[in-house]
């Protein structure tokens, strides 16, 4: 089995010698057929690069029927643009920062997630105030050896947040979260495409 993100970052990577933000893209689609969703990501992929932007990662909530694109890009303004200009609708394009992980790692090894939590944040909390809890509780997953935290993209509106995790089943995430004392407001499986 092999991950949207294993498959299709290696070849529209295009890096930059300026600085670039992160996105999260979002787009809900009605189809689970692979092809249709390896058709779907490579558009979004070679949409992104003719933009200027580098493509990160790409995974499949299966439960939430959400294709999820992480991508640098110069603006959100450009990579909308873009999207558009490609005849292609989406959900959303939001500025996001990574915790848990650099942009190189999660190049090299994003076909680890296999389960994804998106937690509404608080109103009240802010990107300092969420950066610090995150410091203090990530070492209580150690609690819960079977479950791995890989990375979490926070929007910088503070809207949300999606963590990906390694873990054997639906309740090995659900024990990482208690862990953390850290809620779960959807949950899904990552889907993997077979490319034999």
């Amino acid at each position: 089995m092999t991950s949207f993100s294993e498959v299709f970052f290696c070849e529209f990577y295009n890096p930059k010698e300026f600085k670039v933000d992160l996105f999260l893209i979002e787009k809900k689609t009605n189809t689970t057929d692979k092809n249709e969703l390896a058709n779907l990501v490579t558009s979004l992929a070679e949409t992104i690069a003719q933009a200027g932007g580098s493509p990160v990662e790409f995974f499949f909530g299966e439960q939430l029927q959400i294709v999820y694109g992480v991508s640098e890009a110069n603006s959100k303004i450009i990579l909308e643009a873009g999207l558009t200009k490609a005849g292609i609708p989406y959900d959303d394009v939001s500025p996001v920062r990574i915790i848990g992980a650099t942009i190189d790692e999660v190049r090299e090894r994003a076909s680890e997630a296999n389960y994804l939590v998106e937690w509404d944040l608080p109103a009240e909390l802010t990107m300092d105030t969420y950066l610090q809890r995150k410091k203090e509780k990530s070492p209580l997953y150690a609690n819960v050896p079977e479950t791995t935290f890989l990375r979490t993209y926070v929007r910088e509106d503070m809207v949300k947040c999606l963590c990906l995790y390694d873990a054997p089943d639906d309740d090995a995430v659900k024990r990482a979260r208690e862990a953390v004392s850290t809620p779960i407001d959807r949950l899904t499986k990552i889907g993997n495409i077979n490319n034999d």
